[in-house]
């Protein structure tokens, strides 16, 4: 008897204690269950969200720029209309380019390209040549343009680029130079046909410095002016060779023009 009272009382006591356990395991269990409902209707929100919002942007009118940049609406009037142009120009410029791989040689002279500058080299037993010449600002059209009164812009003849060129023949350490530009046909010289002049001749030891005497090809003897252009023709260098130069000098100057137009429409249109 001592033992039932003492197991009831027992249990009476350890009542409270349990009851506090299981509650607080409804609460935690209660908490747990609230937070992976609450989680899921987060989940479901944000789905039906995010499917809204792709909806949205399925439908959502394209803005993009005319450039072709592939961006939204980032370029201003001026410069859509730029890239538009240059687009245009650029399509035109290389369906009007006549050559479009420059030659690496030139009748025997080696070509070495360094952005403006040209540089042709041939190299004998005797002597090394070089002519140097650069294509910035050579281009010229090759006829007065043809004006008609009927139509909007005048006939423009071919351009041409005609550069000023430099040659050099190195023998040892010793260099003769002689300076050289194209010759307009209007002010040809009666009973001369020639393509181009020689406008200075110098010799020097070594390199080149501003000390170095030169002579303007108007002041010397016209027989030793005829004696060098008949000098540097043996060698190669005669008005059929200058003409090739032209046409070489032409199809550079034309190449970098539309590199030029290319450069300018990526920097326009930021890519």
């Amino acid at each position: 008897m001592n033992n039932i009272v003492r197991s009831a009382l027992r249990m009476q006591t350890l009542k409270p204690i349990l009851n506090a356990f299981k509650t607080s395991t409804n609460i935690k269990n209660g908490y747990y269950m609230n937070k992976q409902l609450s989680r899921s209707l987060w989940s479901m929100c944000n789905s039906y969200n995010n499917d809204k919002l792709k909806v949205g942007v399925c439908h959502k009118h394209s803005n993009l720029c005319n450039c072709g940049c592939g961006k939204h609406s980032i370029h201003s009037k001026a410069e859509r209309e730029l890239v538009e142009f240059l687009t245009e120009e650029i399509l035109a410029e290389r369906k009007a380019q006549k050559v479009k791989t420059i030659p690496t040689e030139i009748d025997g002279f080696k070509a070495q390209l360094n952005g403006s500058e040209v540089t042709l080299t041939k190299k004998t037993d005797k002597e090394t040549i070089k002519i140097t010449f650069n294509v910035n600002h050579t281009v010229d059209t090759d006829t007065e343009p043809e004006v008609n009164p009927n139509m909007d812009k005048a006939q423009i003849g071919e351009l041409k680029s005609k550069p000023a060129f430099k040659v050099e023949l190195v023998n040892g350490d010793t260099t003769v130079n002689l300076n050289c530009s194209f010759i307009d046909p209007n002010e040809q010289e009666d009973g001369y046909n020639d393509v181009f002049g020689i406008d200075e001749v110098s010799i020097y030891n070594g390199d080149w410095h501003e000390n170095v005497y030169a002579v303007s090809g108007e002041v010397i003897d016209s027989y030793l002016y005829d004696l060098l252009l008949n000098y540097i023709e043996e060698k190669g260098i005669s008005n059929e060779f200058v003409e090739k130069l032209s046409e070489y000098s032409t199809a550079y100057e034309h190449s970098a023009y539309i590199g030029l137009l290319e450069g300018l429409s990526k920097f326009a249109s930021g890519k």
